[in-house]
């Protein structure tokens, strides 16, 4: 079992990837299982609750990563927005909340 209280339960013997963010960095503290991020530009789903430091990923569509693989959270190949949606909020929410310690790279 996996999150807070076990909030998810794996359907079978599978990969799980724990990833170095969560809602104290700002990421959303609401996003449901099955919110999408991708992995060398696979979308792979959250699974169980996000914690203050960290999330967990499903790795079964790329069971490939190692140790320090990129991971996008929302950005090119995966708006905002539909990350937003599986929080129940709106891009700009999780835009404006990211923690000042998250690097940003601005792009015009």
């Amino acid at each position: 079992q996996i999150g807070y209280a076990g909030s998810y339960t794996c359907p079978e013997p599978m990969p799980v990837g724990v990833v170095a963010i969560g809602y104290g960095d700002g990421y959303p503290r609401h996003a449901a299982t099955g919110t999408p991020m991708l992995i060398n530009g696979v979308e792979c789903p959250l699974i169980g609750r996000v914690s203050m430091d960290m999330l967990t990923v499903d790795l079964r569509a790329c069971p490939e990563v190692a140790l320090g693989t990129e991971i996008t959270l929302w950005g090119k190949g995966l708006s905002v927005e539909r990350v937003a949606e599986k929080a129940g909020t709106i891009g700009y929410e999780l835009l404006c909340s990211v923690g000042a310690h998250c690097g940003r790279v601005y792009v015009s």
